[in-house]
């Protein structure tokens, strides 16, 4: 398999389009959500690091976080295509992420177990979370918002 060409890397969305959010984000989700909920998450998040063919304008991955604006801050998500993992892109997005972030007092990020080790060559420390999951909402789906 030949290398990947480097990757540009953006914290705006100006111009991007779902189109360009196709490919495989999300992989092993039960519920994934479509290119326009996942472009719908970006637009609402507080910061956003992109990952960008330069040959396509396809992003191959991003880093979003949701915060106050000035104390705390969340990350509550991390994607690489898997054709291109393996090359640092994850690293440099959660790098330029942190680095966006750093005046704030908290940045959380909940991850599974077998990529905590990832988060902790990059200065996480791991801890405990409580959790809700509810893999048949969010990203724009309709709910009946009588059903709790």
């Amino acid at each position: 398999m030949s290398a990947q060409p480097a990757v540009e890397y953006r914290s705006d969305l100006a111009g991007l389009t779902a189109n360009r959010l196709t490919g495989g984000f999300f992989e092993g989700w039960p519920n994934p959500p479509t290119p326009d909920g996942h472009l719908r998450h970006l637009h609402g998040s507080e910061a956003v690091e992109l990952a960008v063919d330069p040959a396509t304008g396809d992003v191959v991955g991003f880093c979003s976080a949701l915060g106050d604006g000035g104390t705390v801050a969340f990350i509550p998500l991390l994607e690489v295509l898997p054709a291109w993992r393996g090359q640092g892109i994850g690293t440099e997005l959660v790098r330029r992420m942190l680095v966006r972030l750093d005046d704030r007092y908290s940045i959380d990020l909940v991850c599974d177990e077998d990529v905590v080790a990832f988060y902790e060559r990059l200065g996480g420390i791991a801890g405990r979370a409580v959790l809700w999951r509810r893999p048949g909402a969010g990203f724009g789906r309709e709910r009946d918002v009588n059903t709790p």
